[in-house]
């Protein structure tokens, strides 16, 4: 049985192999903790045969570390979804809350969350649910930034944790699942004008980059 804390190096180190390269020092800046904690803790997951880590190349999960990752994040993404549906909790508030119960549910809880929810493929803010299986949905997902002005877009996915963030976006009507559409943007990393329903409001380059969208064909 592994720890909270084990587990949860082994979800920062997916989520970073995601960007692009699970490194110490991005490791240790995620988790708040020092270089030398994180070397520690990679080279316990390469004896558990969890991570291959090299040094100044980074860390990556083997396919066993990848399934304890995916399953870890099933349970966050479930309890999440499940926090905002059957609990009535905001979507700027299930993160922690869900951080605190991922390492304690049992596969029975998390069969009847998944049950009761309608096996779910997406959590309220969008990310997808990996299956039981460890297989994620397929997402055809652009960031709203660089899309072209006039196109008609659905909000699928927004990318934060920051509760700050998530009521800001909220305030604005920018939730999974609306749709909006680009009237205006300015270039050199300007900002951008939506309509959004029968308002409009405008937001700036990183939010932008942030919120992930389906265009509708």
């Amino acid at each position: 049985m592994l720890s909270a804390n084990t587990q949860d190096y082994i979800k920062v180190i997916y989520k970073l192999q995601e960007q692009g390269n699970a490194t110490t020092n991005e490791i240790a800046k995620v988790m708040n903790v020092s270089s030398a904690s994180v070397t520690n803790m990679c080279k316990k997951l390469a004896e558990l045969r969890l991570a291959e880590h090299e040094s100044y190349r980074g860390v990556k999960l083997t396919p066993a570390g990848m399934n304890i990752a995916l399953e870890i994040i099933r349970h966050h993404r479930l309890l999440e979804l499940y926090l905002t549906q059957a609990l009535g909790y905001s979507w700027d508030r299930v993160h922690e809350e869900a951080e605190r119960l991922e390492h304690h549910i049992s596969e029975e809880f998390e069969d009847k969350v998944d049950a009761l929810l309608g096996s779910p493929q997406y959590d309220p803010h969008g990310d997808p649910i990996p299956a039981r299986d460890g297989s994620l949905p397929f997402l055809h997902r652009l960031p709203l930034y660089g899309c072209a002005v006039d196109t008609d877009l659905t909000i699928r996915r927004v990318n934060s944790e920051s509760p700050d963030f998530l009521r800001y976006v909220e305030k604005l009507g920018l939730k999974p699942g609306t749709v909006v559409r680009i009237v205006t943007q300015e270039p050199f990393d300007g900002p951008i004008t939506l309509q959004v329903g029968e308002t409009s409001c405008s937001i700036g380059s990183e939010t932008a980059h942030n919120i992930f969208v389906e265009i509708i064909a």
